[in-house]
């Protein structure tokens, strides 16, 4: 008989990508969504099941039968002014609910601790942790930094800022590293996590091969669309201040941005390494080769007027 599984957050960035290796991987995926109908029509093939996250009871239900829950929700596109402790008490009930259904495991990718005070955004991913690993469900917590991929939002401002910028002011805040690890990688460690021995909650960060400053990801990723942005240090710059151009410059929502790039102001380096090798799984990929797969995977799908911004950009790269 096959095993069966929950997969929240199924039509979001790393949940529709996670979806088809759990399947490969011999699970039965049910995805949850609140608007089922919506979700049919883009994929006709999936077990979708209607429930809300906000709702315990349509949890427990959707659960009924599952040996392992994904919760891949996060919220802060939403960005309710309680929206922190909204993420905290959404979090607790889903454990409640999987107790209830009798789950066997939770599985939770959060995001890395700051060397210094998190931003509203790292906190409610590091609290939504600490609140599924207390649980009575044994929760294994998967913790990543910028995740490169198509589709990633952090992936989306450097891509967009090497691309589309002939010159860049570089704050200071843009020497803190972090350590950038491809999509591919975090859809394979969540796919081991699901059955990887677990004796209780625990926790594992998602490390890439390398620390990188911000200023080393944004030469590297415009080295590799045949970009060399002038780069002016201005130590001055503040996050708060960079969201603001960022918002002239990227796709990505300006709330949003704001929001990653106030988790940037410290460095995001892993506390716990080791996971690639006790899950049995390849060192993750370069960022150069994991960044070359996110711009294949996107070419083609720029509007118009963009691609018109990135070519203007690359004459005017050339002429400097």
């Amino acid at each position: 008989m096959t095993e069966q599984l929950l997969l929240t957050g199924a039509t979001g960035f790393i949940g529709n990508r996670v979806f088809s290796s759990l399947r490969a991987d011999g699970w039965g995926v049910r995805c949850l969504t609140r608007r089922p109908e919506v979700a049919r029509q883009a994929w006709p093939d999936r077990d979708w099941v209607a429930g809300d996250a906000e709702d315990g009871e349509a949890l427990a239900r959707a659960m009924d039968g599952c040996r392992v829950a994904f919760y891949l929700i996060h919220g802060m596109g939403e960005l309710h002014p309680d929206w922190v402790e909204r993420e905290l008490a959404t979090a607790e009930r889903f454990s409640r609910a999987a107790a209830c259904a009798g789950v066997e495991r939770i599985v939770y990718l959060g995001g890395v601790a700051p060397a210094g005070p998190p931003s509203a955004h790292l906190r409610a991913r590091l609290e939504t942790g600490q609140a599924l690993r207390a649980g009575q469900v044994s929760c294994l917590e998967l913790r990543a930094g910028m995740i490169v991929g198509a589709g990633s939002a952090s992936w989306t401002i450097v891509r967009d800022l090497a691309a589309r910028l002939p010159a860049m002011v570089l704050p200071a805040w843009l020497d803190h590293r972090s350590e950038p690890v491809a999509v591919d990688d975090v859809v394979a460690a969540l796919v081991r996590a699901a059955r990887l021995p677990l004796a209780g909650s625990d926790l594992w960060d998602l490390p890439g091969p390398e620390a990188l400053s911000g200023v080393e990801i944004l030469q590297r990723s415009a080295a590799l669309m045949g970009r060399r942005p002038i780069l002016l240090r201005v130590p001055f710059v503040t996050p708060k201040l960079s969201s603001h151009w960022i918002r002239l410059v990227t796709r990505t929502d300006y709330r949003l941005a704001a929001e990653l790039v106030e988790g940037l102001t410290s460095e995001l380096l892993a506390s716990r390494y080791g996971f690639w090798a006790a899950a049995g799984l390849p060192e993750p990929l370069r960022l150069e080769e994991a960044a070359a797969r996110a711009l294949a995977d996107e070419a083609g799908r720029l509007s118009r007027s963009a691609r018109l911004m990135e070519a203007l950009a690359g004459t005017l790269m050339r002429r400097a």
